[in-house]
């Protein structure tokens, strides 16, 4: 297939997948590296948002068994976010293309409040909108959000980028026996407890018949690939 099978998607980006290499922080070289896949999606006539996790920088759950407050760890994630999709931004400015930040939480000092319909119009003249700050509460994951923004703003299909290649039954990394699964519903991916997505995502995902595509990150033109139905990749859907 050469056309994209979707036109508007929300692309979710680990905090993790910008790390390359490194153990920690922003690799530079992967992170031009994903704003150029995410620009030559748009060239596609394919309009793209972009749901940014915060691991690479900070995990607030992990802090919060330290003895911090959940609430609090979360909110410092939150701001994780934003620092990743800012980074985003400018990466894919570099690499030629108009992007906008928006986030959840208002500081207008640092970028726009996320609005659906302004995140809708920005879209429509040809930019990359780069959702920050998650739903702007803690307790819901940056998948939630990607699933949420993209029923929002009416894109087609939730886009997973990932170290692997689809959904396992296991972690094939350290599981060798794990089983490779080319299509799943949203109810399989919950009842196996498949931990590509958390069950609240898959569950929003469900409700409103949100595909969700799991694929690897770490392959140049991969967003493009899989839009286009070559790419190596797992459809969770109804």
């Amino acid at each position: 297939m050469t056309e994209p099978v979707y036109r508007r998607v929300v692309v979710k980006v680990s905090g993790e997948a910008l790390m390359g290499p490194d153990a920690f922080g922003i690799h530079q070289p992967t992170l031009d590296a994903i704003a150029a896949d995410l620009v030559a999606t748009q060239a596609l006539g394919v309009a793209v948002a972009v749901v940014a996790g915060g691991g690479n920088i900070f995990r607030g759950v992990k802090v919060s068994e330290q003895g911090i407050p959940r609430v609090t760890g979360d909110m410092m994630g939150i701001l994780a976010t934003v620092m990743n999709a800012l980074a985003l931004e400018s990466a894919i400015e570099k690499a030629g293309i108009a992007a906008r930040t928006m986030s959840a939480l208002a500081m207008p000092e640092i970028c726009e409040t996320y609005e659906r319909r302004r995140a809708q119009r920005h879209l429509e003249q040809g930019r990359i909108v780069l959702l920050a700050a998650g739903t702007g509460n803690p307790f819901f994951t940056t998948d939630t959000t990607a699933v949420l923004r993209a029923a929002e703003i009416g894109a087609q299909a939730v886009l997973k980028a990932t170290d692997v290649d689809g959904v396992y039954s296991a972690d094939p990394k350290t599981d060798k026996a794990a089983k490779r699964y080319d299509r799943l519903t949203h109810q399989d991916a919950i009842e196996r407890n498949l931990k590509v997505m958390d069950s609240t995502a898959f569950a929003l995902a469900r409700e409103n018949r949100m595909p969700i595509i799991v694929f690897s990150i770490r392959e140049k033109g991969a967003i493009a690939a899989v839009l286009r139905g070559n790419g190596r990749a797992t459809l969770v859907g109804n």
